[in-house]
């Protein structure tokens, strides 16, 4: 039923019959890898700003694209129509641009019959927006009446659904439907002598109606992310001055987890290792971190807002063990690079959108529990940092050198958390990093969703989750 009704909506409601993709694919036989890649869908933006809507945002988004490796080389267009006469006109330039003759097998297509993991009611009907506004003001008021202090609040709230149909030189046709929501919550605090700031939210590959029935601890989700927010601008407004140097730092359970991401993460994508940038290109098979790290990069768990059926090269989506025990067992490998490399695609081919090249990437990143508690974890720690919350760091993927700033951190002193801190900065490098993780907690948590991941001026949202770890020593940043 899906499949018939995402090619009603992409390719029959736009004159385009099966048929006709048969006829643009058999152009593609004197290519290494060829496809087509539809999108239809809708996104919309709604933005509070201290009790103003500011922005009632909503587009809807057409469009395909084709692509044609040979070798090495890629050559790409798209246009932001579905039209059979335009996709023709593009494949014909295409050709030309490497002179290729256009040559017709009138072979048929496959039709894979994949497994949905986002269920949705498809609706372009998106005017009435009063309950999604009604509930920004709402927790508008809840956040306001919080405390005195708090002097600036905003809310974002994200919709969006595509529909995608993606055929390729191997004669397979592939379909998802990506349903997302996001809502992000900024809260600012201001006393006498500073200003601060905490935000908060996340979402998921589901629609608005179910983010409000979601619950945590028996109150409703997106509340909870509003006392998040206001809690952890009360902490910077009342943290004192970071110490300074190296020392153990242990990173809590689920949004930490952000370290691996940009540290490891992106280092093992694929088209680095191809070119020989990233310090891993040379390590597959061998150990790389401490034999307590198992790192998955994982684009198939419902919900999570990295997921999807399929890549957006129609390869279904799995899991994938990407370190084990601190051996480097795999990189996130798209069909390009894995081809050049001499392996295959392990369905991390992401673009943001059909007028964008897939490049790898990662989706839902997390480190695998261990065996230590939590509070032996702290416990084992005479002096040192305990950070909640980091902001999206920077990373050299040559020397795997990095920086973070903290968010949320508080000093630990004799086995015990005391005061929170600020203004504060995790400074190290991959490999270091990961062969000094000394303990590892059994309580895995993922974040909830907020994060957006950049590269190569494409945006696409992530996940990412790690039980509480030990740091046996990292360097701390900041004022004294």
């Amino acid at each position: 039923m899906c499949l018939n009704f995402i090619i009603e909506e992409i390719l029959y409601k736009n004159n385009i019959l099966l048929s006709d993709i048969s006829d643009m694919v058999n152009n593609f036989n004197s290519y290494d890898y060829g496809d087509i890649y539809f999108q239809d869908g809708y996104e919309q933006i709604l933005y509070l700003e201290n009790n103003k809507l500011k922005n009632n945002f909503f587009k809807s988004i057409q469009g395909v694209s084709v692509r044609l490796n040979k070798g090495d080389k890629t050559f790409f267009s798209y246009i932001n129509k579905i039209n059979k006469k335009n996709i023709f006109n593009i494949i014909k330039n295409l050709n030309l641009l490497v002179k290729n003759n256009i040559l017709f097998n009138n072979k048929k297509l496959f039709v894979i019959k994949n497994k949905l993991i986002n269920k949705y009611n498809y609706n372009f009907n998106f005017k009435l927006n009063k309950k999604k506004i009604e509930v920004l003001y709402d927790l508008y008021n809840y956040i306001k009446n919080k405390d005195k202090r708090i002097n600036f609040i905003s809310l974002s709230l994200l919709s969006k659904c595509d529909l995608i149909l993606i055929c390729n030189s191997d004669y397979n046709i592939n379909y998802d439907i990506r349903p997302l929501v996001n809502l992000s919550i900024k809260v600012q605090m201001e006393n006498k002598f500073n200003r601060e700031i905490g935000i908060s939210g996340g979402g998921g590959n589901y629609d608005f109606n179910f983010l409000l029935k979601k619950k945590i601890n028996n109150i409703s989700l997106i509340y909870h992310w509003a006392n998040e927010s206001v809690r952890i601008a009360l902490n910077n407004l009342n943290a004192l001055k970071t110490p300074l140097g190296s020392m153990p730092i242990v990173l809590s359970s689920g949004s930490p987890g952000i370290l691996l991401h940009e540290a490891i993460g992106h280092g093992l994508e694929s088209d680095f290792n191809r070119r020989r940038t990233s310090l891993f290109y040379d390590k597959l098979n061998k150990k790389v971190a401490s034999s307590n790290c198992t790192i998955i990069d994982d684009n198939s768990i419902k919900e999570k807002i990295g997921s999807s059926s399929i890549d957006d090269e129609g390869i279904v989506c799995q899991k994938r063990v990407l370190i084990k025990n601190g051996f480097l067992l795999s990189y996130l490998l798209d069909r390009l690079n894995a081809r050049l490399m001499n392996l295959e695609s392990n369905g991390c081919g992401r673009r943001e959108s059909y007028s964008c090249l897939p490049i790898p990437r990662m989706s839902n990143t997390y480190l695998l529990s261990g065996n230590y508690k939590v509070s032996d974890i702290i416990n084992s720690v005479d002096y040192g940092i305990y950070i909640s919350n980091l902001s999206g760091g920077q990373v050299d993927i040559s020397s795997g050198n990095f920086v973070f700033t903290i968010l949320e951190g508080y000093l630990i002193k004799n086995g015990n958390i005391l005061h929170p801190i600020k203004k504060s900065s995790l400074i190290g490098s991959s490999l270091n990093v990961m062969n000094n993780i000394s303990m590892v907690g059994d309580d895995l948590l993922f974040d909830y969703g907020l994060g957006v991941c950049g590269k190569d001026n494409q945006s696409v949202y992530v996940s990412v989750g790690q039980p509480t770890l030990k740091i046996n020593s990292m360097t701390v940043g900041g004022l004294n």
